[in-house]
């Protein structure tokens, strides 16, 4: 279950706002529960009979609709793609001499073979910030995921300081060395990556042409650490109890990962030998609409 630690954009000063809320609580744990219904067959749909998935309508939105500002698409997506995990990703400039540190919700692993990750940026690379730039100029980073315990710390090194700034001085997070990189990582994260950068590709803007709107990163991971409580023994699954993982939702909202559910992925063969009537039936059916 994410549970969200803020769940509007604040119009009253959001101390005010965050004082009327129940307090973090500490004693909620990791833990798997069943699904909504374990008793779920194949054709039964939803599962919430249809009241509102099917009965309430749907609004269409054209990105590219005049007048429509790229802020409006920007706040629909990172409130509707969500929860996203968050990279944050410490950087050095080419000299050694600055060091970045700062998160990035447009981060996604690719692939596992090599290791793949992408991070987006906003603007383009001529005038890349921080950690775009430092990247670019050493092609190397360290990624690192947030948890539960210095989910403040991490939204710290968020603060439009200027160029050369250390982030690590303002979170009050320590920086430990890694072992292909240069770049530090971070002591308190309990999964770092160390990363090489393979390629980046820019984005130009639909809605002010001739401008680069964006442009992604890809990194190949190099060296993983994970705190040793939170390995198994064949060092190929990470404990999320210990994990504990902070992601990011709408707005300025984070969210928990408190709860999970198990569900084992489908094989034909097996389902017919279930209910083989059953399923030749769905699977010979024509969907109404397709």
């Amino acid at each position: 279950m994410i549970v969200a630690l803020s769940t509007m954009t604040h119009h009253e000063p959001f101390t005010q706002v965050e004082a009327s809320r129940p307090d973090w609580d500490s004693a909620k744990q990791f833990r798997f529960t069943k699904t909504k219904s374990p008793d779920w067959k194949y054709g039964d749909g939803a599962t919430d009979d249809g009241v509102d998935c099917l009965e309430k309508k749907h609004v269409e939105i054209d990105p590219y609709e005049e007048g429509r500002p790229a802020l409006s698409n920007y706040k629909l997506l990172i409130s509707g793609i969500v929860p996203r995990p968050i990279g944050f990703i410490s950087t050095q400039s080419k000299d050694g001499t600055s060091t970045n540190l700062a998160p990035f919700s447009y981060t996604q692993v690719m692939c596992h073979d090599p290791p793949v990750f992408t991070v987006g940026f906003a603007g383009s690379i001529d005038n890349a910030k921080d950690t775009l730039k430092n990247l670019i100029e050493t092609g190397e980073c360290v990624i690192n995921i947030i948890s539960e315990h210095f989910i403040e710390a991490a939204n710290a090194t968020a603060i439009d300081t200027p160029y050369g700034t250390s982030e690590w001085a303002i979170s009050g997070l320590h920086p430990a060395p890694s072992s292909v990189v240069k770049v530090s990582r971070v002591k308190e994260a309990v999964f770092s990556i160390e990363g090489k950068l393979m390629n980046t590709q820019e984005f130009d803007s639909k809605t002010t042409p001739g401008k680069k709107s964006g442009a992604m990163a890809v990194i190949e991971g190099v060296k993983f650490w994970v705190r040793e409580d939170a390995i198994n023994e064949d060092r190929n699954m990470i404990d999320m109890a210990v994990l504990k993982p902070i992601s990011r939702l709408g707005g300025i909202s984070y969210g928990r990962t408190t709860d999970a559910v198990e569900i084992p992925r489908p094989q034909l063969e097996k389902e017919l030998e279930k209910d083989r009537t059953r399923m030749e039936s769905l699977l010979k059916a024509k969907v109404e609409g397709q």
